[in-house]
């Protein structure tokens, strides 16, 4: 039998133990052998030696996710419980934020696999990021796009996504082609909003400094000096894909995401994002960061809910 103390140091100990103690009841769970109590910044352990020091590597990971990041979820300790240290982002320093956004918010890379997007990005003038809902592709894309603008890396900023409906059942919808079009587009409008002031935002899109239109729009232009990001690469297809990475000019950037397992083409037309992680994989300069359930940063059923129809082979 071992007792152990474990500080948090100089933490807010709400943002470590959680609001209502939340985080520290799913910990207990983790170690239902061992008596823990916490008090103010101090952690008294009980039990098993060896459970103890388990219970102690897991707690140290998650103050240091919280030092690094600057949060700390119940999603986060499940991933530090599942991946142990290698779930932690890389160490927060003065280049750690990609971008900062409306209200002082603060947008980092909150996962492995997002920190790994945005090194490939300052690497490779084109990344695949491939992965299911809620993992923050394209968010982190249009952080990234954000950031090169701020940074005058690049003149314009241009949004695409495949209106996979765009035939005759986008004719039944009401409004212009605008009107028409925006509920495809509304996920990069919502991460934009985020990070750029309304009236400044509007004031870019009139101008077209940041642009935003579906993929069939791209056909016959040359993209260059601007950061490209075609979301939901999953409905292109692979015509679709093929001319869209042709369009890159000499000074382009392009981030390219989407999910494998959500293809929404009917069911004789294969989709080109697939057709491109075989054909485009070997080329120095293109790169395809894999991201998975560890990465979901949604709410924490929509782990389960992934992990369950991944499971699903019917």
């Amino acid at each position: 039998m071992a007792e152990k103390h474990i500080s948090i140091g100089e933490i807010d100990p709400v943002e470590i133990y959680g609001v209502n103690d939340g985080n520290l009841e799913l910990l207990k769970k983790y170690f239902p052998k061992l008596r823990i109590v916490a008090r103010g910044d101090n952690v008294k352990v009980i039990g098993d030696d060896e459970e103890v020091l388990h219970f102690e590597m897991l707690l140290n990971l998650c103050i240091d996710h919280y030092s690094k990041v600057g949060s700390l979820t119940d999603s986060d300790i499940e991933r530090l419980h599942t991946g142990g240290r290698q779930a932690i982002s890389s160490p927060a320093d003065s280049n750690d934020a990609i971008v900062f956004g409306n209200g002082g918010l603060i947008i980092k890379a909150k996962t492995v696999n997002q920190r790994r997007m945005v090194e490939s990005a300052a690497k490779n003038d084109m990344v695949f990021a491939i992965g299911p809902a809620g993992t923050g592709k394209t968010y982190t894309a249009v952080a990234l796009a954000v950031r090169a603008l701020k940074n005058k890396e690049v003149k314009k900023i241009i949004l695409t996504r495949p209106a996979v409906e765009a035939g005759e059942n986008l004719g039944f919808l009401p409004g212009d082609l605008k009107e028409k079009l925006d509920p495809y587009l509304q996920p990069l409008y919502d991460a934009l909003y985020d990070m750029i002031p309304q009236e400044k935002l509007e004031s870019y899109i009139e101008n077209r400094i940041i642009q935003i239109a579906p993929l069939a729009f791209m056909r016959g232009r040359t993209l260059d000096n601007a950061f490209v990001i075609l979301d939901e690469a999953q409905n292109a297809t692979e015509g679709q894909l093929k001319m869209f990475v042709t369009r890159m000019g000499a000074s382009a950037k392009f981030l390219i995401t989407g999910d494998i397992t959500q293809v929404d083409l009917p069911k004789n037309q294969p989709s080109g994002l697939i057709q491109a992680m075989k054909l485009l994989k070997d080329i120095p300069g293109i790169d395809f960061i894999m991201l998975d359930q560890q990465d979901v940063i949604r709410h924490k059923l929509v782990k389960k809910i992934i992990e369950m129809y991944s499971n699903n082979k019917s």
